[in-house]
């Protein structure tokens, strides 16, 4: 039988289903799909969860917004194809139109160029009930057909946890490093755990982590109120080996802002950390 460690398919492997495989005879099969060719795309940076609910799109935002406030050409993949949130907190709205060479990613009014299912379909409210291989076939058309142009970051804001959807992103995308989102609750250490070992099978860094809701500053007194419990991401980061990228307060002012289109007028301040770790 195959060496399970090679074989892209390793948790259903079996005698059967490793004949005529080339992983059976030590080959490594790359399923990364072409890049568009009207795109250049200088780094992919996956954002990832081990579980929902922590603000996985709303760090992915942050991120874009502050590496494209340092100067940089950005773009964000929304890759969560039944919970795609991205177009909203930017104001974007609307069909994206195609042409010879494929599909125009729009815009946000800063500039950040966006794609996600909700730009493709007539009505943004409509639900998204898809099987697994539709939603990874249309990930992989956001990559090979969308003409992104020329980018310095490609921002990819992956549903959460480690089932089909992450898989294919690891496995059809150029992946250039990871970013995991996470809260401070007790089961944090499994949580991250299992989003770090997902990115280290595929052979993928893991460039740091950011912890959502970490406090809420009381407005009177300023006092940081640990709403979801004490903070436990810096004892998994240093266990790790990796940065703690930001610990992110819980602002209303933030969230209002994101629910009304407007979130590139928000700071972004606490992600000067990040922006230089991910700098070119």
């Amino acid at each position: 039988m195959a060496d399970k460690d090679t074989c892209s398919s390793a948790s259903s492997c079996s005698r059967e289903s490793c004949e005529g495989c080339p992983s059976k005879n030590g080959e490594k099969t790359s399923f990364l799909e072409e890049l568009n060719a009207s795109s250049s795309i200088k780094k992919v940076i996956g954002v990832v969860s081990g579980k929902g609910g922590v603000g996985k799109s709303f760090v992915t935002a942050s991120l874009a917004s502050a590496m494209h406030k340092a100067g940089y050409k950005v773009g964000i993949m929304d890759a969560d194809i039944t919970g795609p949130s991205i177009p909203k907190m930017f104001g974007v709205h609307g069909m994206a139109v195609g042409t010879d060479e494929g599909i125009l990613p729009m815009e946000s009014k800063d500039g950040i160029k966006l794609m996600s299912i909700n730009l493709l379909m007539e009505d943004e409210e409509a639900p998204v009930i898809w099987r697994g291989p539709v939603i990874a076939g249309a990930v992989k058309q956001f990559w090979t057909d969308v003409c992104w142009g020329e980018l310095d970051y490609l921002f990819v804001d992956m549903p959460p946890g480690t089932g089909d959807v992450p898989l294919t992103v690891f496995q059809s995308l150029p992946i250039d490093g990871v970013v995991i989102v996470t809260s401070p609750q007790e089961l944090v250490q499994m949580i991250v755990k299992k989003a770090y070992n997902m990115a280290d099978m595929m052979h993928v860094p893991v460039l740091g982590i950011v912890e959502n809701f970490s406090y809420l500053a009381c407005p009177d007194c300023g006092k940081k109120l640990r709403v979801f419990g004490e903070s436990h991401v810096d004892e998994v980061a240093g266990e790790l080996n990796i940065p703690v990228f930001a610990k992110l307060p819980i602002e209303p002012d933030k969230a209002a802002a994101a629910d009304a289109g407007a979130f590139y007028e928000t700071d972004h301040s606490l992600f000067a950390g990040a922006v230089e770790v991910l700098r070119l």
